[in-house]
């Protein structure tokens, strides 16, 4: 910022501020470890800012800034951009979290699934008696976990999917790069999957005249179509 202190410079700033801050903001006594870390840098900073902005507290910041920070530190501001303040981080107590819980352990997998609504437990267990031929078995429990998360709710209509309407869909195909992992893998409608890939006209308009489909999900469709390097429908 000090050889090219430009609002871009500044905003590249606080991301990092305001990523770390995120990070870090459920650890025991982050506070005072961020106060630390502002302390031994403080002189560093003044130095080398001093010339290209003013220090004083911040006088109607953006939104943004009040959100996540309050206005007692005094900080910069450069090109008109008010710097996150180091010190200011704001913790959070994970009071629903257990150790106990974990994927990794047979006691820790049985809690989780005890704390799964009846119905989706019921589909879940349909679902881990399904065979899919050809599948791995990084897919397979990644299918799970996926419906598990979305609360077993297609991710572009929102309904609510019994395990005979679940597809689990690579949003990458495999045959262009994409894998079998979690990040990859959505849960989908049958018949929307269907809409995906179809390239027959007459049953396209088939399909969507059955899905009764808004214009917001239209783009979504048309979004993981392009995926597939097929045209908008």
């Amino acid at each position: 910022m000090r050889t090219s202190p430009t609002a871009l410079n500044a905003a590249r700033f606080n991301s990092f501020v305001l990523g770390i801050h995120n990070y870090f903001n459920r650890a025991t006594h982050v506070s005072v470890a961020f106060s630390r870390l502002a302390y031994d840098l403080r002189a560093f900073m003044y130095n080398r800012l001093k010339q290209i902005g003013k220090y004083d507290h911040p006088a109607n910041p953006p939104p943004t800034y009040s959100k996540f920070y309050s206005l007692g530190y005094r900080t910069f501001k450069v090109a008109d951009v008010y710097l996150y303040p180091l010190a200011n981080v704001k913790t959070k107590n994970t009071m629903g979290f257990s150790q106990g819980l974990s994927l990794f352990t047979t006691a820790g997998r049985e809690q989780i699934y005890k704390k799964l609504r009846p119905d989706l437990r019921q589909e879940i267990y349909l679902l881990t008696k399904s065979s899919i031929p050809n599948q791995s078995v990084e897919y397979m429990d990644n299918r799970i976990s996926r419906y598990s998360m979305k609360m077993g709710k297609c991710e572009i209509t929102g309904v609510y999917l019994f395990a005979s309407d679940v597809h689990c869909h690579h949003y990458i195909p495999l045959h262009l790069g994409g894998n079998d992992k979690f990040t990859n893998l959505r849960i989908l409608h049958k018949e929307i999957q269907q809409l995906i890939l179809q390239t027959h006209k007459e049953t396209i308009d088939v399909l969507k005249n059955k899905l009764a489909l808004t214009e917001l999900m239209m783009d979504q469709i048309n979004k993981y179509r392009e995926k597939y390097a097929l045209e908008p429908v």
